[in-house]
């Protein structure tokens, strides 16, 4: 009977829903839920309501059922034929039905159409990929933080497409990766998972190799005292595959932090450096005095005061005209660690012995005529203002931490030499 007989369109229906219940493994009660709000949308299009329908959905036997019930009413009164049904036509049925009874007659698939069930597949299509979209968005969103190895799939101009062992798209953007950083198709790379982007519906998997939490990560990972809890790292610097810095703190007075993180003779971050391209890494001990925290965040420099202000969120560091260069580093680059460390702007100033001070010194400015503009710029990023600040520095010094070559050097050595003679 036809009642009875599945239907070439339900037995394609249950198909189609078996084959999402297996790619996306969604839960019983959620496929039950969906596949009948699919069912009632089309039974609401189709009669203008679905209140009088009852949707029976077994996803475990791969089989639902449709009936459609209606109040038996005398022959010849039926004024809506999708809530009532007549006497006659009900005892067709079974013919013990009387007036006022409620007949549920089971619904064949093929009674809905071939447009209304097309309607049905896509609309079942499309609020599956809903539940597979915000069941992937909540599933990488518990995990923003983590460390991920994926395998590169394409590498385009402004971003590196990667895939898990699932198969899941995570993005890499080019302003995300070190500058250095070059994948080839079917490698595997390492990011952390940064943030998952909702965009349209679709998410978007964001990966970064240039955020602090990816160096913090795997720090933890290399570092047993940090995973015991014995150490903590309270801030991370980056200057992605340049340098950074590290400030940690040891609760077990019998454990060195520094010493726990570098290793025997560097050995827990050497891989971390060669995965960061080179990075070179800074580890300081951490501590809540602003001022202490600020001379070991300056380190190689010796730094003789420390003046905060505090409500500017600024330090004056004063050092020996000798230790100017190494608090700002080749290109600035240990003076803007240490301020996003400890999350104050650090102006640096010379020291100079008034004994030994020499009044006839001459700004660097002064000597435009002599020596190229860009030349002293290059000077000046290193921390040197005058002739004698340049003069009272080793040559080998200023070689590599100034942008300049050696005989521009000695040229300029010569030039500021002549003034004094």
């Amino acid at each position: 009977m036809a009642k009875t007989t599945k239907s070439k369109e339900a037995a394609n229906m249950i198909e189609v829903f078996a084959d999402f219940k297996e790619k996306n493994n969604i839960d019983r009660a959620t496929l039950v839920s969906v596949l009948e709000e699919c069912f009632r949308s089309v039974i609401a299009r189709m009669y203008g309501s679905d209140e009088n329908y009852d949707i029976i959905v077994n996803p475990d036997k791969g089989d639902f059922e449709i009936y459609h019930n209606r109040v038996v009413v005398p022959d010849g009164e039926v004024t809506d034929p999708n809530k009532e049904i007549s006497l006659s036509e009900a005892q067709q049925i079974e013919d013990d039905y009387e007036t006022g009874e409620e007949v549920s007659q089971r619904v064949d698939m093929s009674e809905f159409g071939r447009r209304a069930i097309l309607q049905l597949r896509q609309t079942l299509a499309s609020r599956i990929m809903e539940l597979e979209y915000d069941s992937l968005y909540n599933e990488f969103k518990e995990r923003e933080g983590e460390v991920i190895s994926a395998e590169v799939y394409q590498t385009w101009k402004r971003e590196t497409l990667l895939m898990d062992e699932e198969g899941n798209e995570l993005l890499l953007p080019r302003q995300e990766q070190i500058p250095s950083d070059f994948f080839r198709k079917g490698e595997t790379a390492r990011a952390i998972i940064a943030r998952v982007e909702n965009t349209g519906g679709k998410p978007r998997i964001i990966l970064s190799r240039t955020s602090p939490d990816f160096l913090k990560r795997m720090l933890e990972a290399e570092v047993p005292e940090i995973q015991d809890g014995l150490i903590t790292i309270h801030k991370v610097a980056r200057i992605p595959g340049e340098r950074a810095k590290i400030a940690v703190e040891s609760y077990d007075d019998r454990i060195d932090p520094v010493g726990a993180c570098v290793g025997v003779k560097g050995s827990r971050l050497r891989g971390i450096v060669h995965e960061l391209r080179g990075e070179n890494i800074d580890v300081v001990t951490w501590t809540s005095n602003v001022q202490l925290m600020i001379t070991r965040a300056l380190n190689p420099a010796r730094v003789n005061s420390v003046v905060l202000h505090e409500e500017e969120h600024k330090a004056e560091v004063f050092l020996d005209p000798d230790q100017v260069s190494l608090a700002i580093g080749k290109g600035g680059l240990n003076i803007k660690l240490a301020s996003m460390l400890v999350g104050y702007t650090i102006d640096v100033f010379r020291e100079v012995d008034s004994n030994a001070a020499d009044e006839d010194d001459v700004s660097l400015d002064e000597f435009t005529d002599a020596i190229e503009p860009w030349i002293i710029d290059e000077l000046k990023k290193i921390g040197f203002e005058t002739a004698r600040d340049v003069l009272g520095a080793q040559r080998d010094m200023i070689v590599k931490n100034a942008d300049l070559e050696e005989e521009t050097v000695d040229e300029v050595l010569r030039i500021l030499q002549a003034e004094f003679e």
